[in-house]
């Protein structure tokens, strides 16, 4: 290999080397309090709410597994199953029992499957996929709005560092998660970005859900543990009336919220609102709350 080429190859690692985030944020004490992020993005999108509920409880906001900073999945592993037992691992190694959980997109539906499992004293589901069946109309054209991403994903190997500082592949990029991409701050757009950029579960994930997908039944799950369905007003991948709408109709006992003027990550846009929203739901399940009521 001549010199030339030998520097244009360290050239192009260098532009893909980017520092791997730690795999969890574990900030707070009190009830133990477990933050789940949407589908090829990491920990990063809870930043700016993490700490406004780290002052009353022990918040662990965690990079699910073959995402940018989580721990490694060989390809042919890659399912919402494999997500789960990332999940249940986690809390295993925290030595948590039960947590209440708050989880956004794909961490909504990982959320419903550990309250499923028994580890949730309380979820807050924010936006949640999952409201499909398999081969169903709903799981076949969410796979496609992801397939849009891909682009990104591809430009984001071959420039590394640098796709952060194209504007207009930022902006197009937060079109599709957020209703006002101007309000999404400069540090969380880029490692958006990074993330998106750099899940190594994107494609195998999309290939397992069309052909293995599992449905989490969550009817009767509000009957057994709190749950609070937040739905997103301009939520354009997973629109309410047609993914929304099924959630509201299996969980009847759960406290529905609708956040008006946010797209499919509220963090982004409102993360006060969004902090809100997960404390005082938390706050009303907390174990020394109902502890306090009953003395």
């Amino acid at each position: 290999m001549s010199q030339t080429t030998s520097s244009a190859a360290r050239s192009r690692a260098s532009r893909r080397a980017l520092p791997v985030p730690a795999p969890t944020v574990h900030v707070g004490s009190g009830e133990p309090l477990l933050l789940l992020h949407p589908f090829t993005t990491s920990h990063d999108v809870w930043a700016e709410v993490v700490p406004t509920l780290a002052r009353e409880f022990e918040v662990v906001a965690a990079t699910l597994p073959g995402h940018w900073g989580g721990s490694p999945l060989a390809r042919g592993d890659v399912s919402l199953t494999a997500y789960a037992d990332g999940v249940e691992a986690l809390l295993d190694e925290l030595g948590w029992e039960t947590a209440h959980i708050a989880g956004n997109s794909i961490g909504g539906w990982l959320a419903f499957e550990m309250a499923r499992r028994g580890r949730a004293r309380s979820v807050t589901a924010i936006a949640p996929a999952g409201a499909w069946t398999r081969w169903s109309r709903n799981q076949v054209e969410i796979g496609l709005r992801f397939l849009a991403i891909y682009p990104f994903a591809l430009l984001g190997h071959a420039l590394g560092e640098h796709v952060t500082r194209l504007g207009p592949v930022t902006s197009a990029a937060l079109k599709i998660v957020s209703h006002r991409p101007g309000r999404v701050s400069p540090e969380r757009a880029d490692n958006f970005l990074r993330a998106s950029t750099h899940c190594a579960s994107f494609f195998p994930f999309l290939i397992s859900e069309l052909r293995h997908g599992k449905v989490v039944d969550v009817a009767g799950l509000d009957r057994e543990v709190p749950i609070r369905l937040v739905l997103c007003e301009h939520d354009h991948i997973l629109p309410v009336s047609r993914f929304g709408q099924p959630y509201v109709d299996a969980l009847p006992d759960a406290d529905h919220v609708m956040l008006e003027d946010v797209g499919h990550i509220p963090m982004f846009e409102a993360p006060d609102l969004v902090a809100d929203v997960i404390l005082e739901h938390v706050r009303a399940h907390a174990t020394s709350r109902i502890h306090a009521d009953t003395a």
